[in-house]
């Protein structure tokens, strides 16, 4: 394959532009934010079903608190009404001494019962400073996901302008290429990343090899205008003075 040599100089040109689009690219798909919005995502759905568990135990507690006074309540006015009928002097003595004992089971009953809800509120009250605490908790985590989100998106955009100007750069560059030498130079850089390189003192800069005496003899014995290829890579060799042929 032909090409002067001149032309075959300025595929340096657009293999630098090639390597700073796939720098960018890279550097897009691994952006440190990335991950940390991931885990902070994570963190996030952790917290929050740690929250929607605190309340759904609070809720359970609130519905047995409730339930508890309701019992409390049944009890003192079963004792109130037993009072009642002691105090309006209508009942005889044996109906006395059954209320009287009645009274008694009443009152360790309610007491009982009293000191089961003093036992449930204090569940509550630990349950609704564990809800304060890991609210809290999905607060910041969410606040670190927006956090890092932004930062990502300004990184983004960055990236973005970088990409763009290097599109234009390479849309110059581009028709200065016969077409077989481009479609070769696309082919290369599709399979090894990189299309072409300079041969710089007898190594090639794509994949570093220094080529043998032998292959620099071949490359030394080439028409300027024959594009030579990396026996190793496939990169097309630059040849200019620093090749060290």
């Amino acid at each position: 394959m032909k090409a002067d040599s001149a032309v075959q100089r300025q595929l340096l040109d657009l293999a630098k532009v090639d390597a700073e689009l796939s720098r960018t690219a890279h550097r897009r798909r691994t952006l440190p934010e990335i991950a940390e919005i991931e885990a902070g995502e994570k963190t996030l759905r952790e917290k929050r079903d740690a929250l929607v568990s605190v309340q759904t135990a609070a809720s359970d507690l609130d519905r047995e608190v409730a339930r508890q006074e309701k019992e409390i309540e049944s009890v003192r006015a079963r004792g109130d009404r037993d009072r009642k009928l002691l105090e309006s002097g209508s009942v005889n003595a044996k109906q006395m001494t059954d209320i009287e004992h009645e009274l008694q089971s009443l009152q360790r009953r309610q007491t009982a019962l009293e000191d089961d809800l003093l036992e449930l509120m204090e569940q509550r009250e630990a349950l609704e400073l564990d809800a304060k605490r890991t609210g809290a908790e999905v607060d910041k985590a969410a606040h670190d996901v927006a956090a890092a989100a932004g930062r990502r998106d300004e990184a983004f955009k960055d990236l973005d302008t970088t990409t763009a100007r290097r599109e234009e750069d390479r849309a110059k560059l581009v028709p200065r290429f016969p077409a077989d030498v481009l479609k070769l130079y696309e082919r290369v850089r599709a399979h090894k990343g990189i299309g072409a390189a300079l041969l710089r003192a007898r190594r090639c800069g794509a994949c570093q090899l220094e080529l043998d005496r032998n292959t620099i003899a071949e490359i030394k014995a080439t028409p300027e205008d024959t594009i030579v290829q990396c026996e190793n890579c496939g990169a097309i060799l630059v040849r200019t003075l620093e090749s060290g042929l």
